[in-house]
């Protein structure tokens, strides 16, 4: 289906247990500044009405997420990658109305710290662009390649960029995207935006922020907290 006025979605894979993060239970569920963790993934895109839709996907079996209020829906279809997981997402939002030409945001649910000024800049860079884009910052740091254990090499950094969520692309276009590498496992395919370059495209990198962080080990739970009550008026 396509349409003259395509909407804005927001896709957030939540069927991982984030083994790194040394929790008892997934870590999107961990408890962080007095609310679980992917509360303030969803509440920064719950603030943007430019957000038509809020799709959070679960492990089939999971049923946490169904004591929170908003204006999220949940579709239990994650699978056994992130990959598989968003596939299985813009298969929901597919079989639910969504069009093949409606924008699709992509956004990791550990990324508590993303707020809707962050979202709505990326929606604002990527509505007028052909292809779509993904938040990013430039490497800051020197970067080294390893052998053994130790520094083998300094590489040049210039024009390299971390990737960020949200990712934003156009849902057919997506879907098609990843669903070419769904047969192999996704080898290769650790984010939307590589998905995308590997069919051809060239998505626009825009501007994020170095608090823009992803909850992964331990210690990033202290700092998101950190940045979370820093936030609080």
């Amino acid at each position: 289906m396509v349409h003259s006025n395509p909407a804005v979605l927001a896709l957030i894979p939540c069927a991982g247990v984030g083994a790194r993060a040394g929790c008892a239970q997934p870590k999107q569920y961990e408890p962080l500044a007095g609310q679980m963790l992917v509360r303030h993934t969803l509440a920064a895109f719950d603030a943007v009405e430019r957000v038509a839709r809020i799709v959070a996907v679960t492990a089939p079996t999971d049923r946490t997420l169904a004591m929170l209020q908003g204006r999220w829906e949940i579709a239990a279809c994650g699978g056994a990658s992130r990959a598989a997981s968003v596939l299985g997402g813009l298969n929901h939002l597919r079989a639910t109305g969504a069009c093949d030409d409606d924008w699709v945001l992509v956004h990791d649910a550990a990324r508590c710290l993303v707020t809707p000024a962050l979202i709505g800049a990326l929606i604002d860079a990527c509505l007028p662009d052909a292809v779509g884009g993904l938040l990013a910052l430039p490497l800051a740091d020197t970067l080294k390649s390893e052998r053994d254990g130790r520094s083998a090499a300094t590489l040049d950094r210039h024009g390299k960029w971390l990737a960020q969520t949200p990712q934003m692309f156009r849902l057919g276009a997506l879907h098609a995207a990843l669903a070419a590498h769904a047969a192999n496992g996704f080898t290769g395919i650790t984010d939307e935006a590589g998905a995308m370059e590997a069919a051809g495209f060239a998505p626009l990198l825009v501007r994020g922020s170095a608090q823009n962080i992803k909850v992964t080990v331990p210690e990033d739970f202290a700092l998101a907290e950190a940045i979370l009550r820093s936030r609080a008026p």
